[in-house]
């Protein structure tokens, strides 16, 4: 019997089902989406590409507008570690700079240095969840290869730092399923 006032269907074969449950949904503006528009920064680190071929930071770019939100700072460094730091801090200077997405650097060679970049840096913090639910997102996608992505979420002077993979692909679903669903949650969270 389901108790009263609850939203449970009682079990029956009528409504049983092999399939999954729908996977949870964030509820109202509190912790998802929201109206605010957020300041972003967007940084490519490439040795092969120029700002004007940066076709992964064009998207990020487009999808951060329609997003609602405002592109206030963009570059594109060698995948070099002090390359981006130095960009990062100087960015950093900005108080209204709110959020950062890197594109590119999050593989295994010799060159991805990203994720070396940020973890190096000073009271950074590194939220687990982002590159494993990355990684799950792709997996249909790509295989066994997502498990390569070192993708990832990391807090540097109270602003998120979002590390994803150089592909448009991987920008694409990076940003349409994670980063703006939950970047305005994140950045309130962070300005407590």
């Amino acid at each position: 019997m389901t108790p009263p006032g609850s939203n449970m269907l009682p079990t029956s074969h009528a409504n049983a089902s092999s399939a999954s449950p729908p996977a949870p949904a964030a509820t109202g503006r509190h912790h998802e989406g929201g109206g605010r528009t957020l300041n972003f920064g967007i940084l490519t680190t490439s040795d092969v590409h120029t700002e004007e071929d940066d076709e992964s930071g064009d998207l990020v770019k487009q999808l951060v507008a329609e997003g609602g939100h405002v592109v206030r700072k963009y570059a594109l460094v060698a995948n070099s570690v002090a390359d981006i730091r130095d960009a990062l801090n100087a960015w950093f200077q900005d108080i209204h700079l709110e959020a950062v997405v890197t594109i590119g650097g999050t593989g295994v060679s010799s060159r991805d240095v990203t994720i070396e970049a940020l973890e190096g840096m000073p009271g950074v913090k590194r939220l687990e969840g982002f590159g494993s639910l990355y990684r799950m997102l792709s997996f249909p996608e790509v295989g066994a290869l997502a498990a390569m992505s070192r993708a990832g979420l990391y807090v540097i002077q109270n602003r998120p730092i979002f590390a994803i993979p150089g592909s448009e692909r991987a920008c694409r679903t990076a940003l349409q399923k994670l980063i703006l669903p939950m970047v305005q949650h994140l950045v309130e969270e962070l300005e407590r």
